[in-house]
């Protein structure tokens, strides 16, 4: 009977210190974690600024325009304007950034997106050109997609394009205006601050 009891206020202790072990783990595994970004500061970007970029946009038809591209620790992230006129016949012209995932929020407008990873007749986008170094890194442009996928958009939807997705506005019955958020993992596109901003703006309007 006491080896009994001994064994049962061994298994009592047991697993009342269970939980205690538990957090005690959690605590220790919590502190060890470093933050990803060390140091950095947060970033913003104002209404005014980005009207002024839709303003431009409209008036001169500019497609897409980096507002920020910023170092965030293990991956940059780059906020632009996109900018998009009526487009009733398909220009058989699919993007492709192999590197950076787009994330689009709807400003106003919409259209019709194709979207498919499966490039037809890719060819490589030039190394050195704008697009490349300022805006979406390397990737491919192609006539096509295999097994597309269409999706309407509208004021307000949200919409991700993995890297290497294949994509192209088929339909635009008025206009598209949407804030492309990308992120950029391999830090393959250049840095752009509130100064650059300011100046790109001030040159432009």
């Amino acid at each position: 009977m006491t080896s009994s009891n001994n064994l049962s206020r061994m298994l009592v202790w047991l697993l009342l210190l269970l939980p205690v072990v538990f957090l005690a783990g959690r605590i220790s595994a919590q502190r060890a974690v470093e933050p990803s970004c060390d140091m950095c500061h947060a970033e913003l970007v104002p209404l005014e600024e980005i009207q002024q970029y839709v303003s431009l946009g409209q008036r001169e038809a500019v497609g897409d325009m980096q507002i920020r591209s910023i170092d965030a620790g293990r991956t940059q992230v780059q906020v632009s304007l996109v900018h998009r006129n009526a487009l009733m016949e398909r220009a058989n012209r699919v993007a492709e950034h192999s590197l950076v995932t787009e994330v689009y929020y709807m400003l106003s407008g919409g259209g019709t997106v194709l979207t498919g990873p499966e490039l037809v007749d890719p060819v490589p986008r030039a190394s050195d050109s704008y697009n490349v170094i300022s805006l979406n890194g390397p990737g491919h442009n192609a006539r096509d997609v295999r097994n597309g996928v269409t999706t309407e958009l509208n004021a307000g939807d949200v919409f991700v394009i993995p890297a290497g997705t294949g994509h192209e506005f088929i339909e635009i019955p008025d206009h598209a205006t949407y804030i492309t958020f990308r992120v950029d993992p391999d830090k393959v596109v250049a840095l752009m601050n509130a100064e650059d901003s300011a100046a790109f703006l001030e040159e432009r309007l």
